[in-house]
């Protein structure tokens, strides 16, 4: 970029634009990790309910891995993150301290606005935020997808 800037492009475009350039040129739609980190995943809820086949989200099939969902195409995104032990966290991308959407920051989620700092698994590491993440039950059927029950969040 020669210092000249583009009308409309805000951080949240740049991103979008950038990433979006970067998987189309990539081969085998392979993408950043910093780009992937950021997409979110439309997902369909069936009754209450939203199913993931895991071999189509890889990220998922290794501990660690994480993707970020939009249920229905709500603005609200949760956190789906393959624990160590093989099970799944959901979580809400929603600070408990004032609303702001947290951000995956290696390995923890990390609310930009007043720096609380969550786990892995939604509990507050660093406060103001004195409530965990808000939480939603998960369940492996045999043929290997992940069911999240949006109903259930605690």
């Amino acid at each position: 970029m020669s210092g000249s800037s583009q009308p409309g492009m805000d951080r949240r475009n740049f991103v979008v634009t950038t990433c979006g350039a970067l998987g189309a040129a990539t081969v085998g739609g392979v993408v950043s990790a910093g780009c992937a980190s950021l997409a979110t995943v439309p997902v369909r809820p069936v009754n209450g309910r939203v199913t993931l086949e895991l071999r189509n989200h890889p990220r998922l099939l290794r501990p660690g891995g994480f993707i970020r969902i939009a249920p229905g195409g709500a603005a609200q995104t949760l956190f789906v993150i393959a624990a160590a032990d093989g099970s799944y966290d959901v979580l809400s991308s929603i600070c408990t301290h004032l609303k702001c959407t947290v951000n995956m920051e290696g390995e923890r989620l990390v609310c930009p606005c007043h720096g609380s700092t969550y786990a892995r698994t939604g509990e507050v590491l660093v406060g103001p935020a004195e409530k965990p993440l808000t939480r939603y039950p998960t369940s492996v059927t045999r043929g290997g997808a992940l069911v999240i029950e949006l109903g259930g969040a605690a």
